[in-house]
């Protein structure tokens, strides 16, 4: 197998446009790409062209604009390349004008009252930035998408709007620091995600799996991830097929897929790529989910991205590694060797120190949903309090500033192993904090709060977008400054000083760490419905609207969409949990439980020296049990009742969130003590070592 040959096989990208487009088309589109140009029509029509023949040489038949709506996963709609002629024949025929621009129903996405039902019309618009790319048989056009009004309704628009955003002002500091050679400022992401396999066979008996994602009921298996030994574990032959198919079609898609392992759980595994620029970044993290789902059902299998399927077991995030580089390849986060270079990471270092604290809510707003909720807070994700790890050598340099004092690095750091045969090891500059939300790990953040169903857009718009505005800061006061090296000096001194409450280098799990938190002024919002309303705090909106990310009324509807599928989310929860309670799990003990009445009847008939106590205490227990069970499904019907009459999206959503899974978590307790005194041919459908260990 010859990957550099195939790799990308199936998208336009630049080596292609090379090959296919005109000397002088193909240098309009990259000073588009590269430079944000306005994009000629006359070079649409050239480029529509070519995309139009190399699709159709590669079996083509269709094209679509693939965007990103506010559901959360993509969107599109297939037409075919064909036009009629005079004689009653067809032929292929792509315009630049249909290239550009598509005309999609926008009436039924998510649109958080930007526009009415009767008021269908909706833009998509090709993004040049990001290839076009071929999966089954049509081509893919990656877009932006937004009302006929002019609104955004996507996740895409905005996070160029970022992108461009972070680029003017972080392009401002260098031309201050004297770098006159930078053209361009990127920011780019690796996404790592992380899933779960399981056969397909005891996903269709799992009603709750089927309908939400995750297990509404179910107990531990007797072994689960206590003895560490699947994490990085020797791989399944069957998962080893379905990562090497994987790897296949998500490089034939030009993703650079990289690292593949077991993660901590039973029946989870990991996927991370190379680093891309943030807006191909996304693009590429939303085609590997679909791929997933694909590529396991092909092996009889079935990927599960939601955050936490299995109550008592690890949860799936999504790492994402947020860095800063130039369009020469330097990395902005990189510490370097020399004074300029040192001074340039600390400037660029300080600005995200200060952007996460001024703007703790917005990046936990970021990545708050209904299944991530599930998630954050428990021992194998981060806490759903806001802190940043710097390592000890970054803590030490802080140190050293705030005492007027050179840090001095003294001796060179390396691991010795002792043994003649093995090399040291070059010690990073920082440990990986596994507990740390946000983290500085050498040449880049990693954010590690994200859900592993979420789209990367919002949390790279939020680090994008707070860093542009206290870049945009630093320069304003820079270029009064009479001597910037000294207001350099001064200026990240004293933003490390005023925002050192952020850092915090120990264990987020710990108890002391909240009250620490609390102390320091630092949010803690429990779940998504409380942190959600501050999407629209006063501050925000300015932040949004200096950027020129979005609107009032634009920032208003999102907030409004994510509370209400919130609602929605636990709503079908709710209906799954009830529908699997009266009809499968109480039929089922009432009919275990009439052959202990049996049992109990036929011994004392027949043999009543027997004694037949623990039978009566399991029935009795039982009985009670689900009993219990039925009067919480009562009451969890009238709450979901009542939850119609509730009005408007916040005061739903909490009412969600305070009232309807309290009741929930009681119908599980009673559910999940009977499942471990049930006959197992009784129980209705598959336990948790039933489907963790289904894999063989």
């Amino acid at each position: 197998m010859n990957i550099p040959e195939f790799f990308g096989e199936n998208v336009f990208n630049e080596k292609v446009m090379q090959e296919k487009l005109p000397k002088e088309v193909f240098k309009s589109l990259a000073k588009t790409i590269e430079e944000g140009k306005l994009l000629d029509i006359s070079v649409a029509n050239a480029v529509a062209t070519a995309m139009k023949e190399w699709a159709i040489s590669k079996g083509a038949t269709h094209y679509t604009h693939w965007f990103q709506p506010m559901t959360g996963i993509t969107a599109e709609k297939h037409d075919s390349f064909i036009s009629t002629t005079n004689d009653g024949g067809v032929l292929m025929d792509f315009s630049g004008k249909e290239l550009v621009k598509g005309e999609p129903d926008a009436s039924s996405f998510p649109n958080g009252g930007i526009r009415a039902t009767f008021e269908a019309r909706g833009y998509t618009a090709w993004d040049p930035t990001s290839f076009a790319f071929l999966k089954d048989d049509t081509l893919y056009i990656p877009s932006v998408f937004c009302s006929y009004s002019g609104e955004v309704l996507d996740k895409k628009a905005p996070l160029l709007r970022s992108m461009e955003s972070l680029n003017k002002q972080a392009l401002r500091i260098l031309r201050l620091l004297g770098d006159t050679e930078t053209a361009r400022v990127h920011a780019t992401v690796g996404a790592e995600q992380e899933y779960f396999l399981i056969d397909r066979k005891v996903w269709e008996q799992r009603k709750d799996l089927i309908f939400t994602g995750r297990t509404l009921f179910g107990n531990r298996p007797p072994k689960g991830q206590e003895l560490d030994d699947h994490y990085f574990g020797s791989i399944k032959p069957r998962v080893l097929a379905f990562m090497k198919d994987l790897d296949n079609e998500l490089w034939k898609l030009g993703i650079p897929a990289k690292t593949e392992h077991n993660e901590v759980a039973p029946a989870q595994h990991e996927l991370a790529p190379i680093f891309s620029l943030v807006n191909k970044a996304c693009d590429e993290n939303q085609l590997t989910m679909e791929v997933m789902k694909k590529v396991a059902q092909k092996h009889g299998m079935v990927c599960l991205l939601h955050e936490k399927p299995f109550d008592g077991i690890a949860g799936s995030g999504k790492h994402n590694n947020w860095s800063m580089t130039t369009n020469n390849g330097e990395n902005l986060f990189n510490l370097g060797k020399t004074p300029y270079e040192n001074a340039r990471f600390m400037l660029f270092f300080a600005a995200v120190v200060k952007g996460v604290d001024e703007y703790q809510d917005l990046l936990r707003v970021s990545i708050s949903t209904a299944s991530n909720d599930c998630r954050l807070g428990g021992h194998e994700a981060p806490p759903v309090i806001i802190s940043m790890h710097i390592g000890e050598e970054l803590q030490a340099i802080i140190e050293s500033i705030e005492r007027g004092e050179k840090y001095h690095t003294g001796a060179k750091n390396t691991i010795m192993l002792g043994v003649d045969s093995l090399p040291d090891l070059p010690k990073d500059t920082t440990d990986r904090n596994r507990t740390s939300p946000f983290a500085f790990t050498g040449n880049k953040f990693e954010f590690r709060m994200l859900g592993s169903s979420l789209s990367i857009s919002c949390p790279n718009i939020m680090l994008n977008t707070i860093v542009a505005e206290e870049l945009e800061q630093f320069a304003d006061i820079l270029d009064k400054a009479d001597d910037v090296d000294k207001a350099l000096n001064e200026l990240v001194a004293t933003t490390l000083k005023e925002h050192k409450r952020i850092i915090f280098n120990g264990n987020n799990y710990s108890p002391e760490w909240y009250m620490e938190a609390q102390r320091r002024g630092l949010s803690n919002y429990k779940d998504t419905p409380e942190v959600l309303p501050h999407y629209i705090d006063e501050k925000n909106v300015e932040l949004f609207a200096r950027q020129h990310i979005y609107t009032k009324r634009e920032i208003q509807s999102r907030m409004e969409i994510l509370l209400d599928n919130y609602s929605k989310v636990r709503n079908i929860e709710a209906l799954t949990m009830i529908d699997m309670a009266r009809t499968d799990i109480y039929p089922s003990v009432n009919k275990y439980m009439g052959e202990l009445v049996s049992f109990i009847k036929d011994v004392k008939s027949t043999t009543p020296s027997v004694d037949t106590s623990t039978q009566e205490e399991l029935l009795k227990i039982l009985s009670i049990a689900n009993a219990n069970m039925m009067k919480n499904i009562k009451q969890l019907e009238e709450m979901v009742e009542l939850a119609k009459t509730v009005d408007g999206v916040s005061p739903k959503a909490t009412f969600f969130a305070d009232k309807v899974l309290p009741v929930m978590n009681n119908v599980r307790k009673y559910a999940d003590e009977m499942e471990q005194l049930t006959d197992a041919k009784h129980w209705p459908f598959p336990v948790y070592g039933d489907i963790l260990f289904s894999i063989v």
